[in-house]
């Protein structure tokens, strides 16, 4: 999604000296501080180390246990080719344009065994959506989902879709300032995997981070009043279009800087297993899903963070999602082995890839991905193989992407490929869309307007949530904020 840079952040860190174990050493890498400050806000009386620290004795692997339950052969023992007519040479990049990168892969279609195995079968791989095609004729007994869930899925994507185009009209009107990066087309990533979590369980997301958070349950009225910047966002005007955060739907922040959100992530999921296997909370089955892009999976803090949450078996889902460039980089050319999901074996976890444009496809992978950690069985990492519809950001006048790529993934829009499923599976009607759809239009109509006339944060705000006040700027004698004397504007207030 993103190159190694980005935006600037004004993210603090804590003071990690006072909560710092002992076995651990005195100099960190940048992902280990950030994983550090997430649990670093209340002590933890760590258990004493074996020779390799681990927080949970019983959860180290034996060698013998790695062979057998985590061996990278039993996740992807045959890794799929990037173009099946090359089987003698899998990893050599096709020369012509590929129209999905994916598409001459067919996708594994997860078993209700507990393990995301891999495994070849007469050469073939079955997909999702050949099951589909079976199912057709079949028992509606047979089918993926119920008509509940068939339409909470669509109601979810439709809105995700319907708040972004109208971010981009306010964007264009001067209501909203700075980047601005829209999900389009991606819907089916964020629906398949947020809707199957529960309210304690959390979510970490990038810069690209409005549908996620309003997949987890926060209101289209907190989220465009974020953007407008607002005192009645979900972070009070202060976080804005790529730092969404809500501590009742526990969405942890989105991040600007790329692989910042992994280490955050992680130290959620630390926490979680800490509170079940330490402090005995038997119903702390809490699980976190890290979502990042391609361009972030060639980062440190993106290895470091899969190796921690696989040597303690973590509750956390790594959830790639490859919308096939980085800004203007395309992943084919950034990276050595394309195929992000094989990274997940490397470290002793399953590795997944999944078609990110089919909701149904992505769900069943979500499923099992999110079981396994909800059941103490460990990470796992999936690629969502997508494609965003707008630029980068509304900044980016998406010159560099071919028009006919571009054309070829509009015409397998996640939404519409949903809607075609519920009707000819007899889920809805149309009417019953175009009931959501109406409904939909009028709840982004509505955050508009309540954000429009929502206040603008007094400029006290801005010295609220610092970790330390300035030393004699911040807070006068008498208390209050030297900042709302007048005479601080105009550069003649005492300090």
């Amino acid at each position: 999604m993103s190159l190694s840079h980005h935006h600037l952040n004004t993210n603090i860190l804590p003071t990690l000296s006072a909560t710092i174990p002992t076995p651990f050493p005195l100099v960190f890498s940048a992902p280990i501080v950030s994983f550090l400050s997430f649990i670093s806000y209340s002590p933890l009386s760590l258990p004493s180390s074996p020779p390799i620290f681990s927080p949970f004795p019983s959860s180290l692997p034996t060698r013998k246990k790695m062979a057998t339950a985590f061996s990278p052969s039993k996740f992807a023992a045959q890794p799929f080719p990037l173009n099946t007519t090359s089987q003698n040479n899998p990893l050599t990049i096709p020369t012509t344009a590929s129209p999905f990168l994916g598409s001459t892969r067919k996708l594994i279609r997860l078993s209700s065994s507990s393990n995301l195995n891999i495994r070849r079968r007469s050469g073939t791989v079955v997909a999702v959506s050949d099951v589909v095609k079976e199912n057709k004729s079949k028992s509606t007994l047979n089918l993926l989902i119920t008509k509940e869930e068939g339409l909470e899925l669509y109601e979810d994507m439709v809105l995700g879709r319907a708040f972004e185009d109208m971010c981009a009209q306010m964007y264009y009107r001067g209501k909203m300032f700075g980047f601005v990066h829209l999900y389009n087309g991606q819907e089916a990533i964020s629906t398949g995997f947020i809707k199957l979590l529960k309210q304690q369980d959390s979510v970490v997301s990038t810069y690209r981070d409005h549908v996620h958070a309003l997949s987890k349950g926060v209101s289209a009225r907190a989220v465009m009043s974020e953007l407008f910047g607002k005192t009645t966002g979900c972070c009070r005007g202060q976080g804005g279009s790529m730092h969404m955060f809500s501590r009742e739907h526990n969405v942890l922040g989105g991040f600007a800087f790329i692989g910042e959100g992994i280490p955050v992530a992680t130290g959620a999921a630390f926490t979680s297993k800490y509170k079940r296997e330490v402090l005995k909370e038997a119903d702390c089955d809490h699980v976190t899903l890290a979502f990042f892009g391609d361009g972030t999976c060639n980062n440190g803090q993106f290895f470091e963070c899969l190796n921690m949450a696989a040597l303690w078996k973590l509750p956390i889902v790594f959830v790639v999602e490859n919308n096939l460039w980085a800004i203007g980089m395309s992943h084919l050319r950034a990276t050595s082995d394309p195929q992000i999901y094989k990274k997940g074996p490397a470290f002793g976890m399953p590795g997944v890839h999944v078609d990110g444009m089919d909701v149904l496809k992505v769900r069943e992978v979500a499923k099992e991905a999110i079981g396994r950690a909800r059941r103490g069985e460990g990470p796992t990492l999936v690629e969502c193989e997508t494609y965003r519809f707008r630029g980068h950001s509304l900044a980016d006048p998406d010159e560099l992407r071919d028009p006919a790529e571009k054309a070829h993934y509009a015409a397998r829009d996640p939404i519409t490929a949903l809607k075609k499923y519920l009707i000819e599976n007899s889920l809805a009607s149309e009417a019953d869309l175009k009931a959501i759809d109406k409904k939909i239009d009028e709840v982004v109509e509505e955050a508009v307007e309540f954000a429009d006339e929502s206040p603008v944060p007094p400029r006290s705000q801005l010295l609220e949530n610092v970790f330390a006040d300035p030393k004699g700027f911040g807070i006068g004698p008498d208390g209050q904020y030297r900042c709302e004397d007048p005479k601080f504007t105009e550069g003649t207030a005492q300090v």
